[in-house]
């Protein structure tokens, strides 16, 4: 099961957040909250957390705070010179401009993203039971995408709003999505960057 972070200034605002940790708005505090309950009807083999604050603390107010492990696997894609700037800034300056098709100078490619979703995707095939993963928009859409075969870039077919639960598991033998972007909360919006 994955849960992307609640709320923040910069999930309002459309601004790239990856290394910079920001923490949730009281909204997203409250959409953390409202995870508790749907959460606690699953049994969990292991609770994984991205280091980042938002993400952490999302965890942390769903009621997993005594059984998570963090990994920077799981931390958002790095934006690089981009971060902190909205997709509307970076294309005053490269018309058309798409994270999933240019990338970011002097931060991590599509591919780099791929491979810590792969290591995330390969520590969860090793399991015998449920996985509830809390991470980030981007990061999420891309492990998704590995977790289906597909090259990372398909991610950007995957809407993924703040607070939001899906579901990646298997149809007989083939990976498949069998839940996504289910809103808790319904002040949650899915916020694209």
């Amino acid at each position: 099961m994955l849960v992307r972070h609640g709320q923040t200034e910069w999930t309002i605002s459309g601004r790239h957040t990856g290394r910079t940790d920001v923490p949730l708005t009281d909204v997203g505090r409250l959409q953390a909250e409202h995870l508790r309950e749907p959460l606690a009807m699953r049994q969990f083999e292991q609770v994984l957390s991205s280091p980042r604050r938002r993400a952490a603390d999302t965890c942390r107010l769903a009621g997993y705070a005594d059984v998570v492990v963090r990994s920077d696997d799981l931390a958002e894609w790095d934006y690089g010179e981009y971060e902190g700037l909205t997709t509307a800034e970076i294309r005053e300056a490269i018309p058309g401009w798409t994270l999933w098709r240019d990338g970011v100078p002097g931060g991590e490619t599509a591919s780099d993203v791929a491979a810590r979703a792969d290591r995330v995707i390969e520590g969860v095939r090793d399991g015998t039971g449920d996985t509830l993963v809390f991470s980030h928009g981007h990061f999420l859409r891309v492990l998704a995408a590995r977790w289906l075969g597909l090259p990372p870039e398909a991610g950007r077919l995957l809407a993924l709003g703040p607070a939001s639960v899906s579901i990646v598991g298997w149809e007989r033998e083939q990976p498949v999505i069998t839940e996504w972007n289910r809103l808790v909360n319904r002040s949650s919006t899915a916020n694209d960057q």
